[in-house]
């Protein structure tokens, strides 16, 4: 599988883009700018959740593109409502989305002929999906599980129990040999995660 990477925005926050299918993970700011300049048309986007450094440049890319948005039930308003972050006192309005099809965690779902497993681990946000790409034996992860560390739980809507047992529970599950592309930071394995990560690890 073919991946490019493109890392935006204030929070240095990543997307993927997969130019077979024609597939985008997440749309930080800049990212619009960014498919341009590769020439990449998109055909889907996929959000791992609905935080403002995910969804940025997400209603242009849907205009520029005509494509299909997909998120979790919980990330409509984030992604829906203008003054979203601005009613838990943040500086940030949104460009609203006008479409976008709701999609839940699932065993299998087929996106542009790659077929992935949705998994559903909220605690840094609500409705956090993450997509394993079932093939290549890579998940994207969202700000759920970092190289070294987790996505933060004290957010709005964030939840401890909530991030720590679904990644114990439905990520570590998927093995060792995983490699997880995250929302901030670099690649990793899930097996390294499971041996040194100081938050989730074994020795935890």
């Amino acid at each position: 599988m073919t991946i490019e990477t493109f890392t935006g925005g204030i929070f240095d926050t990543n997307c993927f883009f997969l130019p077979g299918p024609n597939l985008l993970i997440d749309a930080p700011q800049d990212a619009a700018s960014w498919l341009v300049t590769k020439g990449f048309r998109v055909e889907q986007l996929l959000l791992t959740h609905g935080h403002i450094d995910h969804v940025w440049d997400v209603a242009r890319i849907e205009r520029e593109h005509g494509c299909e948005v997909l998120f979790h039930a919980d990330t409509a308003p984030m992604v829906k409502e203008r003054d979203f972050f601005a009613k838990f006192g943040f500086g940030w309005e949104i460009d609203p989305l006008e479409g976008g099809r709701v999609i839940d965690e699932a065993a299998s779902i087929t996106l542009g002929g790659v077929e992935f497993a949705t998994l559903l681990v909220p605690g840094h946000c609500p409705g956090s999906l993450c997509f394993f790409a079932k093939g290549a034996r890579t998940l994207f992860g969202g700000d759920v599980l970092f190289a070294g560390g987790v996505g933060r739980w004290d957010l709005p809507g964030g939840d401890f129990d909530l991030l720590f047992s679904g990644i114990r529970e439905k990520v570590f599950p998927l093995g060792d040999d995983v490699t997880v592309l995250p929302g901030h930071g670099p690649a990793t394995k899930i097996g390294v995660e499971r041996a040194t990560n100081p938050y989730v690890g074994d020795h935890a």
